[in-house]
């Protein structure tokens, strides 16, 4: 992967409350954060850093994007570092933790919060690069997912012919050496619908990098889970259309998943409940998950050549792959900790902090509906994204007057001239 993951315990903490007697901003201190390493900052381009400083700007701006509080650097090294938002768990495992436990209707709404989450980066006519899984992130508290590693995408010496992301999440257009737009977002989209209605990542069984970029641009897509709502089913089938101009945008992909999941909302728990089990669950075979590789779970750099141009397979070319590959049988664990418990021990600490992300859901929706989104696909470079949150992450502390807000620009110029969170 391309970046180093700490906890850490930032002292100070940011500013959380205004003193209107003294009039000054009030810190609350004590706050846990992720430190996500940023390898080879010398080397990036003011490109790069105006798209930064674009990004941190919207992860404040929108309540479902995990807000970046700046950087800092690691004592041990000197490197820069982000400092951003500590969340309870990230989806893929969050997915893999609770899938016989989730109703369609649930299932939708998490497709629900990562699009209102999407629409408002497209709002501001910017594109992540790298939605999967291992970046969205799950509050226990608020039962909500959120959008994260929004900016700093991938290694600024990235070299001009390579991709960098996420394998089985990357549309086939980028693949093949495209640039990325916002119809390639909305891929990851369609990859991501397909992992909460299973409860795994995508072509977890392939380990060959390039067989599998070269089945994803000849059409190949994962089976269709039986017991999927034929509207869901649609909407993801067009979402990953390997003709990018055949892809939903974002706002039609927002009034229509929140029609769906508002067709939910009168079907009661217990009957989407058992409609799951009785539909999807007897397929799975409950035993001790074992992905035959984790390298495609990560995002890195890919140097693909002599590809093809992408296309849609036929249905006979889909029946022949799902007959080699079958995702008819999922190895989900059945053997969890306590998930519920471990995280009610986390909520005192994150409940304040985290409260900034919450926001009603029909005024996010009202929002959401309000945004101009621009139809010009961008024509940036693709970066990238690592998994936020590491298996086992190191514990560092912050020191007292060692976390830095930094001014992009002024990093570019000189990078050593730091602004000090007062």
């Amino acid at each position: 992967g391309f970046s180093e993951i700490y906890t850490a315990v930032w002292i100070d903490g940011k500013y959380e409350d205004w003193d209107s007697k003294n009039q000054k901003l009030i810190k609350l201190g004590g706050k846990k954060v992720i430190l996500k390493g940023l390898e080879n900052v010398e080397n990036a381009n003011r490109r790069w850093f105006e798209e930064a400083e674009s990004h941190l700007k919207i992860s404040y701006k929108w309540p479902q994007i995990i807000p970046c509080y700046g950087l800092t650097q690691n004592p041990s090294n000197g490197n820069y570092m982000l400092v951003m938002n500590i969340m309870d768990i990230d989806l893929r495992k969050y997915l893999q933790r609770t899938q016989n436990q989730l109703s369609w209707k649930k299932k939708i709404k998490i497709a629900y919060d990562i699009i209102i989450a999407l629409g408002a980066i497209h709002g501001e006519n910017a594109i992540h690069r790298d939605l999967h899984s291992g970046n969205i992130l799950f509050s226990q508290l608020f039962q909500d997912c959120y959008i994260g590693d929004l900016g700093f995408c991938g290694p600024p010496d990235k070299a001009q012919e390579s991709v960098y992301g996420n394998l089985p999440y990357l549309a086939p257009e980028v693949i093949s050496g495209k640039k990325t737009t916002k119809k390639s977002d909305i891929y990851s989209i369609a990859m991501l619908m397909w992992e909460i209605s299973s409860g795994q990542p995508p072509f977890s069984n392939y380990e060959n990098d390039y067989n599998l970029a070269l089945k994803i641009i000849n059409g190949m897509r994962p089976k269709v889970i039986a017991g999927t709502p034929l509207k869901y089913k649609n909407l993801m089938e067009q979402c990953w259309d390997a003709d990018p101009s055949k892809r939903l945008d974002v706002n039609i992909l927002f009034k229509e998943i929140r029609e769906l999941l508002q067709s939910f909302q009168n079907i009661s728990n217990e009957i989407s409940q058992q409609e799951t089990n009785n539909l999807e669950m007897n397929k799975i075979n409950e035993s001790t998950t074992n992905y035959k590789s984790n390298k495609l779970f990560t995002s890195k750099i890919y140097q693909f050549k002599n590809l093809p141009e992408p296309k849609n397979a036929t249905e006979e070319e889909q029946k022949a792959f799902h007959s080699n590959n079958s995702y008819d049988h999922f190895n989900i664990p059945d053997n969890f900790n306590d998930f519920n418990s471990s995280s009610n021990q986390s909520y005192d600490s994150i409940s304040k902090a985290s409260s900034i992300l919450k926001d009603d859901n029909e005024e996010l929706s009202k929002s959401f509906n309000e945004l101009q989104i621009n139809s010009n696909e961008d024509e940036d470079e693709i970066y990238d994204d690592k998994n936020f949150h590491s298996e086992e992450q190191d514990e560092l502390e912050i020191p007292d007057g060692k976390c830095f807000y930094i001014i992009i620009c002024a990093l570019y110029t000189c990078k050593k001239n730091m602004f000090i969170f007062n």
